[in-house]
């Protein structure tokens, strides 16, 4: 079984049904895999070689899906690319990945090709929102030359179908690769912790680059059968009343979207056609959760998952106890321990390591066989997520080993931010850590270290900051000091530094 195997099961089961729906435009399932069949044999007109990465740097449009699974059809990888992500970024990416062709809308031409400019190879940036394009017609609905396709049945379970892109170690992005039967297993296991059907209809306003959004709020309806309302961006009031004008039954957000719509002014809205909520992404505070639920009346369900574990790992069952607080249980055919520093398991109810085995688990990273082996080890995925299990085998989140910051949903590393601060004329020394906020679970904050007589303003700062990356990366807040507290070995002591930050 491979992923274009669930998406042309669905398409001969329910091909008039409508599969994709965005503003007034709909594709119907029959119209989806027609336009998929077609967009990988354009793709392999154009070059594409079984096993080649091809980029996607598109919103949550149809066109989105279309590529996706085009790829996987002319027997390519997707990379999916972060929309947020500025040219230096998306450079790192193109080049780890080595891609030579990757597929966007006209809106990010110029920053693609300033991306492309510097390096050793060619990149052919193509845009599919104009018909004059290779690709647009066959999105636009013009007939393309027919050519070759892999049959699905003739595709290997065991090729890589994904590489999607998260934040390592080192502070720079690794490759998760992600076959066929990894996020195939992933799907049908979710399946049964949240039976849902053909009549169920889910709103992905997530971004589609986003693990979380890309197996629960596409892959997994779409391989049911259900029907998909993509919002290209959260936008509180609009989320809601989308929910209700088009009738969602399930919908996914992570902690930060939750927060934002508890603060929400009365809305006359009947949002009583949406039968559960999925968070994750990050922690949900308990407190985000009642206050959601009260005003919604909407229960939610929370799970736990990494981009290796293409991603969901547990879930709160629909059908079992929910625990409000837990992550829920492991998937079926995933197994969960929680181990101490040497690898053995705690008792139930300590604190420790969380490691997983199971289907779903990432092949390794690319390029990356030394941080590979770090996170592989004996056939389990060690989380670096420190956690709990109780007597019922729910899991619950404690904390993170790593140093990751994770602003609603996102993840930032605290190096990437500080080498793009330490490049500064006036930084001598700085350190980034999450500090708690009510909208976002967490975000970014510098301290910073002056080089004497070299004055800077916080503003000037965090403009610099944004030249460089990612909005969802620039920190919040700057705290300027005489010194940073280390350690002997010259280690900054960050949880001195979150101590000062508002907890």
């Amino acid at each position: 079984m491979t992923l274009l195997h669930l998406l042309q099961r669905s398409a001969e089961k329910f091909g008039v049904k409508t599969a994709l729906l965005a503003g007034n435009r709909s594709v119907t399932y029959g119209e989806l895999w027609e336009s998929v069949v077609r967009f990988g044999a354009a793709l392999r007109q154009l070059g594409v070689e079984p096993g080649e990465r091809v980029g996607v740097m598109l919103p949550n449009v149809p066109a989105f899906v279309q590529a996706y699974f085009g790829i996987l059809a002319a027997g390519g990888t997707v990379v999916p690319f972060n929309t947020l992500y500025k040219p230096e970024e998306v450079r790192s990416l193109l080049e780890d990945a080595a891609i030579q062709r990757i597929l966007t809308s006209q809106i990010f031409l110029p920053g693609l090709q300033e991306a492309a400019e510097h390096l050793p190879f060619s990149v052919h940036v193509i845009p599919l929102d104009t018909e004059s394009g290779p690709l647009g017609s066959v999105i636009c609905g013009a007939t393309p030359r027919r050519g070759a396709v892999p049959e699905p049945g003739g595709m290997n379970p065991e090729e890589v179908a994904v590489c999607l892109y998260t934040s390592g170690t080192t502070g720079r992005p690794k490759g998760a690769l992600l076959t066929h039967r990894n996020l195939v297993s992933n799907v049908e296991s979710f399946q049964q912790m949240a039976p849902c059907d053909e009549r169920d209809c889910f709103l992905c306003v997530l971004p589609l680059f986003h693990s979380f959004a890309a197996t629960v709020l596409m892959l997994f309806p779409l391989s049911i059968g259900a029907g998909i309302v993509l919002e290209p961006r959260f936008i509180p009031e609009q989320g809601l009343r989308c929910m209700a004008e088009k009738r969602v039954t399930i919908f996914g957000a992570v902690p930060s979207m939750y927060a934002v719509w508890n603060q929400l002014p009365p809305l006359e809205v009947d949002l009583s056609s949406v039968r559960f909520a999925i968070s994750g992404g990050a922690p949900l505070p308990v407190e985000v959760l009642h206050r959601f639920e009260s005003r919604y009346g909407i229960q939610i369900y929370e799970g736990y998952g990494l981009t290796e574990a293409s991603p969901v790992l547990t879930e709160n069952p629909l059908l079992g106890p929910r625990k409000v607080g837990s992550v829920g249980k492991p998937l079926p055919g995933v197994e969960l321990r929680v181990v101490d520093a040497a690898g053995n398991d705690v008792p139930t109810g300590e604190v420790g390591e969380i490691v997983a085995r199971g289907p779903n688990i990432m092949q390794g990273y690319l390029n990356q066989p030394e941080a590979t082996a770090e996170v592989l080890r004996d056939g389990w995925l060690y989380s670096g997520d420190l956690g709990r299990q109780d007597v019922d085998g729910y899991f619950y989140i404690v904390d993170r080993k790593k140093d990751l910051i994770i602003v609603g949903g996102l993840n930032v590393y605290p190096r990437e931010v500080e080498e793009v601060l330490a490049a500064h004329p006036a930084i001598a020394e700085v350190a980034v850590v999450g500090v708690p906020d009510s909208t976002r679970g967490e975000v970014p904050k510098a301290y910073v270290v002056l080089r004497p007589g070299l004055p800077a303003a916080k503003r000037e700062l965090l403009r610099f900051v944004r030249e460089h990356l990612a909005p969802f990366k620039v920190p919040r807040e700057v705290e300027f000091c005489q010194s940073l507290p280390m350690t002997i070995s010259g280690k900054v002591l960050r949880h001195q530094l979150g101590s000062r930050g508002e907890r």
